[in-house]
């Protein structure tokens, strides 16, 4: 006999429905409702513009602009910063709406009661996106792997190959070895020490992924432990705290690839 209705919090995303053979989870559905509100403002933002700015509008440019100062310190021109603000815009409002999702009434608190064995599972229909590693690590390795697309646009393909594996050193043995024979031993070194950045690559995506994902769940199961000790009163300063977390989480992360980006589209030797 089922005993009652078990509602935890879960480190993995439940399955809502499925199609076909996908299944669609509740995080999917929240990722997906933060992409038509992206989608909707931007279009009603478009359609507003005004070539001398009133009211909201001045509000939006001012903050774009301060975007762009901020951006200018880290790629060193205006011109890269415009460059690449688009591309990190996008994380930024993506990340801060999936964080702000999860603290909104009824997220994590409305959904549906399904049968497993002789127990009763709470599953909700939505689950704030950026509270699920999959969405994080799919953040990452789409912002790590565009900062390498603009590197090779950026400096060419070969250049771009011999900063992790340098082909260069190899090529250059023949040439120099009978005025140099120790060039035999120092350059294949030389070659495979860009392999090290390879594995930076990768714990640029883990930690990416990792410290975006242990802020927002954390910040989730503090506000649900809260409210579940003290229902009233509370909660709210950890739900400000949690607004504060949100925003800074996002900017740290489009800021990081804010970075990756800058440091991959410079040459070597600068």
């Amino acid at each position: 006999m089922a005993t009652g209705i078990i509602h935890e919090q879960t480190l993995f995303a439940e399955p809502i429905f499925q199609i076909g053979n996908f299944a669609v989870t509740n995080s999917l559905l929240t990722s997906g409702l933060a992409f038509l509100i992206i989608l909707t403002l931007s279009l009603l933002i478009k359609f507003k513009i005004k070539a001398v700015p009133t009211g909201l509008q001045n509000v939006l440019e001012m903050i774009v602009e301060k975007f762009l100062e901020i951006f200018d310190g880290v790629t060193g021109s205006r011109q890269r910063s415009l460059k690449f603000a688009p591309i990190v815009l996008t994380f930024f409002f993506f990340v801060l709406i999936n964080n702000w999702m999860g603290l909104l009434p009824g997220v994590g608190s409305i959904g549906q009661v399904v049968k497993h064995g002789e127990e009763l599972i709470f599953i909700p229909y939505l689950r704030g996106a950026t509270a699920d590693l999959n969405t994080t690590l799919a953040l990452a390795t789409i912002g790590v792997v565009l900062s390498h697309i603009f590197g090779v646009i950026a400096i060419g393909w070969w250049r771009y190959l011999n900063k992790f594996i340098n082909f260069k050193a190899f090529l250059e043995i023949p040439k120099k070895f009978k005025r140099d024979p120790m060039i035999i031993l120092i350059n294949p070194i030389k070659a495979f020490v860009g392999l090290i950045e390879v594995v930076g690559e990768l714990a640029k995506i883990a930690s990416l992924s990792f410290r975006l994902f242990g802020n927002i769940f954390a910040g989730e199961v503090l506000l649900a432990s809260i409210s579940a000790l003290f229902a009233f009163g509370a909660p709210i300063p950890f739900l400000f705290l949690e607004i504060l977390v949100g925003a800074i989480q996002a900017l740290i992360f489009s800021m990081l690839i804010l970075i990756y980006l800058t440091i991959n589209t410079a040459s070597e030797e600068h």
